[in-house]
């Protein structure tokens, strides 16, 4: 029987929906029992939100409050512990679990599996290789520990429905201190985050410069979306790497992706391969992009956009 744990992963207050996400994957390995742990100074809120979801056993708070920040270097020790008795960890295949799961597979002295986008057994996996262009199915040794970070865009979320046990238990190890929390700068924007959200829109290098990525905000506030964009337009200054999209960006499946002035080079649909509806909008009617548009829009983007955002109204 397979014992599955996965790191939850949290904002201190909300779970992150890749947790749900990896609960999924985790309940596809036949008659496993999934465990979720909470690390966290005071993990009460997270852990009712993670015992909810359906499939989940047991959840398991480890509080310290060394945990106020998720710093793999803390948390990696305390989840090698706990691991004990487990033949699967799982961490989502976000910023968060890339930092912290390769971390815990070298605590338990096992190799990572990375990007997991499907379950074909306990020790058997597929997980996108060559810029999604190949997919590899791997097998992994039956007398060690697993540990793997899942590719959640490839994941539904787990249903709420759950009523896990909680639990608190105490890692009981001695914490590393030559990693310390300083400080922690971003944009507060108030649209929502690119990785969860439903609706994304996202601009390339078409736009011009960053004054031009101006249409590309005003047209997702009106959508409720997030704002995302081509590596070409992050390396030409026009908007912060946090909003790359692609295999060196974050990998997102929104249900609807808006595609604006982007030519779709591969490494930008690696990240998009698993978004529900494409709408792409670009004047070279030639573009990769409408390979996989399920719309296409041929056309300048400055006459399109401002067209499209005063159809929305409101």
């Amino acid at each position: 029987m397979s014992k599955i744990l996965v790191v939850a992963e949290h904002d201190g207050a909300r779970l992150n929906a890749s947790t749900a996400k990896c609960v999924s994957c985790a309940s596809q390995v036949a008659g496993a029992s999934i465990d979720v742990l909470v690390l966290a100074p005071d993990g009460s809120s997270v852990a009712s939100q993670a015992a909810a979801l359906a499939g989940v056993g047991k959840v398991l708070v480890a509080e310290n409050p060394a945990n106020v920040e998720p710093l793999a270097a803390v948390l990696a020790p305390q989840v090698a512990k706990l691991a004990a008795g487990y033949t699967h960890v799982f961490g989502p295949s976000t910023t968060f679990g890339k930092d912290l799961m390769p971390r815990v597979a070298a605590l338990l002295g096992v190799g990572q599996v990375s990007d997991v986008m499907a379950v074909e057994g306990p020790h058997a996996f597929k997980r996108p290789i060559y810029a999604g262009n190949a997919v590899l199915t791997l097998e992994v040794p039956t007398d060690a520990v697993v540990v793997a970070t899942v590719r959640v865009a490839s994941f539904e979320a787990a249903a709420p429905g759950g009523s896990a046990v909680i639990e608190k238990v105490d890692a009981g190890v001695p914490l590393p201190t030559h990693t310390r929390f300083v400080s922690r700068s971003g944009a507060t924007t108030g649209r929502p985050d690119l990785q969860s959200a439903a609706r994304v829109v996202a601009g390339g290098r078409a736009l011009g410069s960053a004054e031009g990525f101006n249409i590309i905000y005003s047209l997702a506030d009106k959508m409720g979306a997030a704002v995302g964009a081509s590596r070409a337009a992050v390396d030409a200054g026009y908007v912060p790497n946090d909003l790359q999209v692609g295999q060196t960006g974050k990998i997102i499946a929104p249900e609807l992706y808006l595609a604006i002035g982007i030519s779709g080079a591969i490494q930008h649909m690696t990240g998009i391969k698993d978004a529900r509806t494409i709408v792409a909008i670009n004047k070279d009617g030639e573009a990769p992009i409408f390979e996989a548009a399920d719309i296409g829009l041929v056309g300048d983007l400055f006459a399109i956009v401002p067209e499209l955002e005063k159809q929305l109204g409101g």
